[in-house]
């Protein structure tokens, strides 16, 4: 038995792992990578040729896990991936959004060098289209939690629940070779206890060995407090003074999450009854995948659905999939709460929102997750003067925001208290 390692080795993205046996070979994950000093390995042909593989298990939806998988089949990869059935549809949305940010990066990139004469470091074609999207569906197959299925000659899997997004997984991989009996068990990301909406991670009492996500392991988080009670704060002092609050986010989890705080302050009479937007496409076919798979929820989440206090569906909350839905948000004369992507302002319908409101003193800037050094996001949040947003420069004069407590990842004592 061999196990090769072909991403998230060394950095944090790119998650790709071949096991190998005297008679078969199952890809778990195969993810892009997202560094920057690393992108160049998304361009590389994989080590393995892609039609000697015989299956493959995806831990989850996120890109650095399945963001190459379009890229495989189209170098000839034709087998089965298995996933869970909430991972499958998730990824139905986001490789095809993948994809489109592929095609339109290609195309910036060639009309730039032939502005500027010159050649990239990389080619200047997609990593992979749409059409490639289409070949890649038909090959996955859902399961469920604790279901043994039968992979490959001599393999077996058995999906648990990660607690990372909707539909995330661990997977333990059972091997059987030479007579012998020994199982892999691969974390995937590994989430938070107590989170809203989906189940803790899954605790295991032993393997033979384990491959497992480091994200955070050399770090714990900022003491988050009550992030609900943080964020009744932020709406109800911004909403008092006649401001809008906007929110970046990323369309996976975070959205969800954020809906489900805000929904719960509102039915509880923390906050004022205003509207919310959910200002994006993909967000918004995310959370339809929420609903369509609630048997995924934890238990509090179901205790509030039971209640009629749905936290995805409630009273004044709007969704905008089109683009004339999402400018007639600014028309809004009485406040409200904005939720846009990206995440990290360095695209989508965010930055919109952020040319209308971030020169008023009465609204708030609200961000709930990471910022990366260099992104539109991480510049506000350092609150310098001004920042430039399509070609021009805005007066940062809303109020500024952080709350802690939203990440999707195990850290340090949490990682801790998983592996022992």
């Amino acid at each position: 038995m061999k196990l090769h390692f072909l991403g998230a080795n060394r950095q944090v993205t790119g998650s790709r792992y071949c096991l190998e046996t005297d008679r078969a070979r199952v890809m778990i994950d195969c993810g892009l990578f997202q560094e920057r000093p690393f992108a160049g390995r998304n361009w590389s042909t994989c080590p393995l040729p892609p039609a000697s593989l015989d299956a493959m298990l995806l831990t989850h939806a996120h890109i650095d896990h399945s963001g190459l998988i379009p890229r495989l089949v189209r170098e000839g990869f034709r087998q089965t991936i298995h996933a869970t059935s909430p991972t499958v549809a998730l990824c139905d949305v986001m490789l095809r959004d993948s994809a489109e940010i592929q095609m339109e990066d290609a195309a910036y990139k060639r009309k730039r060098h032939q502005r500027e004469g010159r050649r990239g470091r990389y080619p200047e074609e997609p990593l992979y289209t749409e059409e490639d999207v289409d070949r890649t569906m038909p090959l996955f197959e859902g399961v469920g939690y604790g279901q043994a299925i039968d992979v490959a000659p001599g393999i077996s899997a058995t999906f648990f629940d990660a607690g990372h997004i909707l539909g995330s997984s661990m997977i333990l991989v059972t091997v059987e070779e030479n007579s012998r009996t020994r199982t892999i068990l691969f974390s995937g990301d590994v989430g938070q206890w107590e989170k809203p909406i989906i189940r803790d991670p899954t605790l295991f009492k032993r393997a033979d060995y384990v491959v497992m996500e480091s994200t955070y392991g050399d770090r714990d988080h900022e003491d988050a407090g009550d992030v609900a009670t943080q964020l009744e704060h932020v709406i109800r002092e911004t909403i008092e003074r006649g401001g809008n609050v906007v929110i970046p986010t990323f369309a996976v989890e975070r959205a969800q999450e954020l809906m489900y705080f805000i929904s719960g302050l509102i039915h509880d009479g923390r906050v004022p009854k205003v509207k919310v937007f959910l200002d994006s496409p993909m967000a918004v076919d995310v959370t339809e995948i929420f609903r369509r798979y609630r048997e995924y929820f934890d238990q509090e989440t179901w205790q509030r659905i039971n209640s009629q206090q749905s936290p995805l569906h409630f009273p004044g909350l709007h969704f905008a999939s089109t683009v004339d839905q999402s400018k007639a948000i600014n028309h809004e004369q009485a406040p409200s709460i904005i939720m846009a992507t990206s995440g990290m302002c360095t695209g989508g319908r965010i930055k919109h929102h952020l040319r209308q409101n971030i020169t008023d003193p009465r609204n708030t800037i609200l961000f709930v997750g990471y910022q990366g050094v260099g992104t539109l996001g991480r510049e506000i949040l350092d609150r310098p003067p001004y920042v430039r947003i399509h070609g021009r420069d805005y007066k940062v004069a809303a109020e500024v925001r952080r709350i802690y407590g939203f990440s999707g990842h195990a850290d340090r004592s949490a990682l801790w208290r998983w592996l022992t």
